[in-house]
């Protein structure tokens, strides 16, 4: 087997071909698993490939499919727990369908959410999972039109019907409310993130209902909302577990907010608290903590099947798709007031 391949240059079909002494048309076969080479034949090829460090242009089949193999997801930070596992579940679906993903994290920030969606776009992706920073989608339309779907994840779209993927977020708060409630509690806080956020919307809203049920008013002094930050929600416990008005149970609505208020607990007067979103070692604290669980490797996986049912023709109506949570009872959640 002989090349003529200059030095420093990518190697072309063209160059296989010469180098395994067939036509142009076998190598395509070859190298797009199509039948109606011989297995001898197939073999020399291959052993061209594999001498020439050959890689198939995606480009080309580009222009021959309209299809790049390859989908996106724009995460909120690919860091966070919540967001590694989304990640990994869709990694998943997207390789059993022979698709690189590329990710993104938008650092809950709208425009850069943007900014990554329509660069993938740009860069021809199949299609596009999105974890929604801001709150007006309509910039999609165009790629929505032209044929590209878009699957969001974890907060619906802004302004477009789209298919969407959530958690029973009003209904977690409510049974981690009302579990606080069962164990004699009255007085509860509500730590939550930026009130623009559909799912720190939904969860107060699942607190308001479990205490409303309950015949328990809600002082409008225990419920706090703001960044997730140590600083802001160190402050809020401090304050909401201090003085002749403190409370005696805590309910913190998602895992940043939890591990925050974790660190400024008082050691005297410890509240009983409930956390949205699991948190790992959460078992090992003491007490350790109960939490209102959503499932993210679900929430993930759930979601590129449907953007790859969209993909494989599914043209109906956008769905909207909500996977319940699970109250986890550890210990934390069980003190009494």
């Amino acid at each position: 087997m002989t090349s003529s391949l200059r030095t420093g240059a990518r190697p072309t079909m063209k160059d296989v071909a010469a180098a395994a002494g067939v036509g142009l048309k076998t190598v395509s076969r070859v190298v797009n698993e199509e039948s109606g080479v011989t297995p001898e034949t197939a073999g020399r090829v291959r052993a061209a490939i594999e001498a020439l460090g050959f890689r198939r242009n995606d480009s080309a089949r580009l222009l021959r499919t309209g299809r790049t193999a390859s989908v996106a997801l724009v995460l909120e930070d690919i860091s966070d727990p919540f967001s590694s596992a989304v990640s990994r579940a869709v990694e998943q679906v997207a390789a059993a369908q022979d698709c690189l993903l590329f990710t993104g994290s938008s650092g809950e920030q709208a425009d850069r959410e943007r900014e990554l969606a329509l660069a993938f776009c740009a860069r021809r992706v199949d299609g596009l999972i999105v974890v929604p920073a801001g709150d007006d989608h309509r910039y999609l339309l165009p790629e929505i039109a032209s044929g590209t779907p878009v699957v969001f994840l974890d907060r619906p779209a802004g302004g477009i019907d789209a298919d969407v993927v959530l958690s029973d977020n009003a209904g977690g708060a409510r049974a981690g409310v009302a579990h606080l409630i069962a164990h004699g509690h009255r007085r509860i806080g509500f730590v939550g993130d930026l009130p623009g956020i559909h799912t720190a919307v939904e969860r107060e809203r699942g607190y308001r209902t479990a205490m409303a049920e309950a015949g328990l008013p809600v002082d409008e002094r225990w419920v706090d909302r703001g960044p997730t930050g140590r600083a802001r929600v160190g402050e809020a416990v401090r304050r909401l577990t201090t003085g002749p008005d403190a409370v005696t149970a805590l309910f913190t609505a998602n895992n940043r907010v939890t591990l925050a208020a974790l660190h400024h607990l008082p050691a005297d007067r410890r509240p009983a608290v409930v956390g949205f979103d699991d948190l790992e070692l959460a078992d090992l604290l003491t007490p350790a903590l109960t939490v209102v669980a959503q499932n993210p490797a679900a929430l993930g996986a759930l979601a590129a099947q449907r953007l790859f049912a969209r993909l494989a023709g599914d043209a109906g109506a956008p769905a909207r798709l909500e996977l319940p949570t699970t109250l986890i009872v550890r210990g934390s959640g069980e003190v009494s007031p």
